[in-house]
């Protein structure tokens, strides 16, 4: 067997380099994706996001790009009127298309893979994100007059609102839950349901109240559909969700344009209020970090007792 001199060994990581740097934007950005993207809803995010990206740049490959490209397509999506007439993406859009960005170029230039010699994204500040989960929920009123509303309408559509309001479940999960998704435990006392396409691939169970449970299955029988097979529990894409609810809230008489994502929000909202621990909610929504959650936790604060109402406590008698 001959030996490989030491000379010659040494000249692999310089051929290796050189490998792939001969790779393709194309195969890059495949190659990210596949790592990087743990569902098909954040694989076509971020594959929109760089293609929009590797556009605004032009003829530049993506080995090329400095700091100077990703703020100036930073600034272009932040400035009124540059993406369509007059038009202003909303922060929460800016950072949609430039978080990917910064997550392609951060794996890129890791030690380990060393697509890109360096990481032009590192000083990239993306913008601020208002907390609008304290303003876009709905009240107990408003709750029930759209369930009410939903009543005199098809069973389908009552299901999808109920099931948002009790399992706050994101658009997406609903429309990719599938009647093998439920299973009873050992007792056959209550029935789960495995969020198995939830956010970034990440797996959870979720309790079914009895009540909803008996609904989908009554549901299921009147409809024919068959609920043991690997048929969806709503057949329906999330923009045909969207579209059902904003309807609903319009022909109800709610001032709000309440979105799915409103009944999530009101979901953790009414949780909280009735004595659910902060874990119990993280669990039920999947939030990773507990912080996220948090956040509903100081809505309900808000909503039960104020500084206020304690000195108009104080001051009562004086009133």
């Amino acid at each position: 067997m001959r030996m490989i001199p030491y000379k010659e060994n040494n000249e692999l990581p310089a051929i290796k380099a050189a490998n792939k740097s001969k790779m393709s934007d194309d195969q890059i950005v495949q190659m990210f994706l596949v790592n990087r993207s743990r569902s098909p809803h954040t694989y076509k995010g971020y594959q929109r996001a760089i293609n929009r990206f590797r556009h605004f740049i032009g003829d530049r490959s993506l080995h090329s790009v400095t700091w100077k490209e990703i703020e100036a397509y930073r600034l272009y999506l932040s400035t009124p009127g540059t993406t369509r007439p007059e038009l202003t993406l909303a922060p929460a859009t800016v950072c949609a298309n430039v978080a990917p960005l910064k997550s392609l170029y951060k794996w890129g230039s890791d030690p380990n893979i060393a697509i890109f010699k360096h990481n032009p994204t590192t000083s990239v500040r993306l913008p601020s994100i208002p907390l609008t989960s304290k303003k876009h929920f709905l009240t107990k009123n408003e709750a029930g007059r759209l369930l009410s509303y939903f009543q005199t309408q098809n069973k389908r559509d009552y299901l999808i609102c109920l099931t948002l309001l009790l399992l706050g479940l994101r658009v997406s999960e609903l429309c990719s839950v599938q009647w093998k998704d439920f299973y009873a435990d050992a007792s056959e006392s209550t029935v789960w349901l495995t969020i198995t396409k939830g956010k970034g691939g990440k797996i959870r169970e979720i309790k079914i109240p009895k009540v909803l449970w008996t609904m989908l299955g009554e549901y299921a029988q009147s409809t024919g559909i068959p609920s043991n097979q690997d048929s969806r529990l709503f057949a329906l894409t999330p923009r045909q969700v969207e579209r059902i609810i904003k309807s609903a809230c319009l022909q109800s008489g709610l001032e709000k344009q309440a979105t799915p994502h409103w009944l999530r929000h009101t979901n953790a909202t009414f949780a909280l209020l009735n004595g659910a621990s902060l874990q119990q909610v993280q669990e039920t929504l999947g939030h990773s970090h507990i912080n996220t959650t948090q956040r509903y936790l100081h809505t309900v604060e808000q909503l039960a007792k104020s500084a206020p109402d304690y000195v108009q406590d104080l001051l009562a008698r004086y009133i």
